[in-house]
């Protein structure tokens, strides 16, 4: 599976810990090669020194205390070493039951999770985003806060792995998060129940009587359906459209594609280039049903990889105005080789390019009206209308720059 979604610099990754798969981050076409490289090893010092590993293996064989080994567990932890040893951070390696949660995520589908992506900061899990429906979302978590503890287990130190581990669990059964959500202040328990959930990857509403609110929430294999969905329904009776991809992390590039076809009706949105410096264009495809209608994206720095491509595509091409802060700023593209046994090796292949050649690598992209928000929980909430808009400044700024009718 190719794929864009963000893994952060300062973690190695954007665990999905519903997990989304992810991560962070990271993803491009749903696509799977018919063939895996074969890896040849060798003694010799540009390859790698297989007597190296086979004496290391003797010696665990031979004198390790506990006679009892697990092969499996040795098998992946040698590959997920290898892909660490890459040096970096977009390129994982996920064993059969990571893979497995990691596309159901895609599809929407949970089994025994609680809902959020989470980043690493400072030696600790951070909360990202929160799925909308997610048991997260219902307990009271909110993107920022910083996961200390997880049933009374420091956090510090932990891999992805390892916080996953902890966070997932049988659907039914509770785990209590002990959370940072404001520096000085006493750290908060958070019980949340493990559930099977599906989750939507765009909801939509219409504000201010005509403004069609469109939020995705990752770029998944159901995103364009939903999407054309909502448009269809809805664009008759708006004089506007704001898209906001603010706190997602990213998704299948193919979704983004799509996306960004359903408000551009022809040209590129985006291109590819490999190692050899090969280029593949990628233009915009399918029906457009919102070609004209005024656009507003509303972007942060935790709108990475899919959603910046998109983001960026729509800006570059002068279609949509973007409001809020930098982005991320991930420009790279990963595909996933499936493993024999099930597991998957997600490997950095690609960096991608704007329809003006330009990257958001490590730089992101600058919004055209930059507008802060003091207080994240000011954001607006589509799937709890109720709470209103009134604290979030910037879809309060993207709706005072929407045309009149």
């Amino acid at each position: 599976m190719s794929r864009l979604r963000r893994w952060p610099a300062a973690a190695a990754a954007l665990v999905l810990v519903l997990l989304l798969g992810f991560a962070s981050g990271v993803f491009v076409d749903q696509v799977y090669p018919d063939q895996v490289p074969s890896v040849f090893l060798h003694s010799s010092r540009s390859q790698l020194d297989s007597g190296q590993l086979n004496q290391a293996l003797r010696i665990i064989q031979a004198d390790y205390y506990n006679r009892n080994l697990n092969y499996a567990n040795l098998s992946h932890g040698t590959v997920r070493g290898l892909v660490q040893a890459l040096g970096d951070p977009y390129s994982s390696y996920l064993d059969p039951t990571g893979f497995k949660n990691e596309r159901a995520g895609l599809q929407g589908s949970h089994n025994g999770q609680i809902g959020i992506a989470v980043s690493f900061q400072n030696g600790f899990p951070v909360v990202e985003s929160l799925l909308p429906g997610s048991p997260a979302a219902k307990a009271g978590l909110q993107g920022g806060d910083v996961i200390v503890k997880v049933d009374g287990k420091d956090t510090m130190g932990l891999t992805a792995d390892q916080t996953a581990v902890l966070i997932r669990g049988p659907a039914g059964s509770h785990v209590t998060l002990t959370v940072q959500r404001v520096a000085g202040a006493p750290p908060l328990d958070v019980d949340v129940q493990r559930l099977d959930f599906t989750s939507p990857s765009v909801v939509s509403l219409m504000v201010n009587t005509d403004i069609l609110y469109v939020r995705i929430y990752q770029f998944g294999t159901n995103t364009q359906t939903e999407l054309d969905s909502q448009l269809s329904k809805a664009l008759p009776g708006a004089r506007g459209v704001i898209l906001d991809l603010r706190d997602n992390p990213g998704g299948l590039v193919d979704a983004a594609t799509r996306a960004i076809s359903e408000f551009v009706s022809s040209g590129e949105a985006f291109e590819q280039r490999d190692r050899n410096g090969q280029v593949e264009r990628q233009n915009v495809t399918g029906t457009h049903p919102a070609p004209t209608i005024p656009l507003i994206a509303l972007v942060n720095a935790n709108s990475a990889s899919a959603s910046e491509i998109t983001a960026g595509s729509l800006q570059a091409r002068g279609r949509a105005m973007l409001v809020g802060t930098k982005t991320f700023g991930k420009g790279s593209v990963q595909l996933d080789y499936p493993l024999l046994d099930g597991s998957d090796l997600h490997i950095t292949i690609k960096h991608w390019f704007l329809p003006n050649g330009q990257s958001v690598d490590k730089v992101g992209l600058t919004p055209d009206y930059a507008v802060s928000l003091p207080n994240r929980a000011d954001m607006f909430d589509v799937v709890e209308p109720a709470r209103g808009h009134a604290g979030d400044t910037q879809l309060n700024r993207a709706l005072e720059l929407m045309p009149a009718s």
